[in-house]
């Protein structure tokens, strides 16, 4: 925790109410999330534009939804920047990141505390509760502005559904390049599972291609251990895509390997052929003994009612020979007749 003292929380608060509220200047995006966000405001906008009042377009509602209810849905309570007290804040049920790392939220405390909060966090009112408001975009800024002592915070309040407070949400990370990959994979489940939302809307929303969203989505497939190793970034998304292949107690032995050696993502992927190519063969190498356990006792039994050694041969397709053993001519006709084929023999 970053230390003040109550001189040091009184400048602040003075220092935060003189400044104007600044909008910061977005990183340069990641390809393709401009596009989401144009998809949810209806131009291609960073999140910094969001909280300056753009209107959201009807093209991220849920199946269901018509224009006239989006358009009363995401009317603006303000357009210009509020001030509310941490203790009216809560944090947004829709937020995607599940890791905030401590170190971080202390650098961006110091930050505030010299600077104040370039920009405002989004918010929208909780239905039911007076006066107490929702996080859409800006808890890292709200947990910190508690670091650094602040007792309030610039804001900006929106009425939006909560659909659309999802995809803000997960879109405001993803520009921010905060999300790990399966934090990115678990909001978009969301969106599938809590809003109906078909893969193709969701990858037009967020401004990613169908593909990328389908292998996100196949991470969460992945045993528990290693998704623990990718949230902690041990291992990456290539990783964790050539581990998908094989089963959970062989993911997390790979998984190791790959952590414990340092192996690159080319490196992995020859691991897990071979080991895939092991089990196939462990499979096929029971499968035969299973088969030759069946030959045998068939073997018996023919033996044992015909009286004289029997051997079954079959090749790798399935065709083989019974061989029936024989002395003398004698024991031949003998084994013809007790087959009833003694007479097609004389004939």
């Amino acid at each position: 925790m970053v230390s003040k003292s109550t001189s040091k929380k009184t400048a602040v608060k003075k220092s935060v109410a003189k400044k104007a509220v600044k909008v910061a200047t977005p990183r340069k995006q990641a390809k393709g999330l401009g596009r989401g966000l144009g998809a949810l405001l209806g131009e291609d906008v960073a999140i910094a534009q969001v909280i300056r009042g753009d209107s959201l377009s009807e093209s991220v509602l849920s199946p269901g939804h018509d224009k006239a209810q989006g358009t009363a849905a995401v009317e603006e309570k303000s357009n210009t920047t509020n001030t509310l007290k941490l203790n009216q804040l809560k944090a947004g049920k829709y937020q995607p990141r599940t890791h905030m790392e401590q170190e971080k939220l202390e650098e961006l405390a110091d930050s505030i505390a010299r600077e104040g909060i370039m920009q405002p966090i989004l918010v929208r009112l909780i239905a039911g509760e007076v006066e107490q408001y929702e996080i859409i975009a800006g808890e890292r800024r709200f947990r910190a502005a508690k670091i650094a002592g602040l007792t309030e915070v610039p804001v900006l309040i929106r009425d939006v559904s909560d659909e659309q407070a999802a995809v803000m949400a997960l879109i405001e990370n993803m520009q921010r390049e905060d999300l790990n990959p399966l934090e990115e994979a678990k909001g978009i489940d969301r969106l599938i599972k809590e809003f109906d939302f078909t893969h193709e809307q969701v990858a037009e929303s967020i401004g990613r291609s169908r593909s990328y969203t389908s292998n996100l989505l196949r991470l969460l497939n992945l045993s528990e251990p290693v998704q623990s190793l990718l949230v902690s970034s041990q291992i990456d998304m290539g990783h964790a895509r050539a581990l998908l292949t094989l089963p959970a107690a062989e993911q997390i032995l790979i998984a190791n390997q790959v952590v414990a050696k340092q192996l690159s993502v080319r490196e992995t992927e020859r691991l897990v052929k071979l080991f895939s190519m092991q089990d196939k063969q462990q499979a096929k190498t029971a499968d035969n003994k299973e088969r030759s356990r069946d030959v045998v006792r068939i073997e018996e039994a023919l033996s044992d009612y015909l009286g004289t050694k029997v051997a079954i041969k079959v090749n790798a397709k399935q065709k083989g020979q019974l061989l029936i053993d024989f002395h003398d001519w004698e024991q031949l006709n003998a084994l013809l007749e007790k087959q009833g084929l003694a007479g097609v023999i004389d004939n």
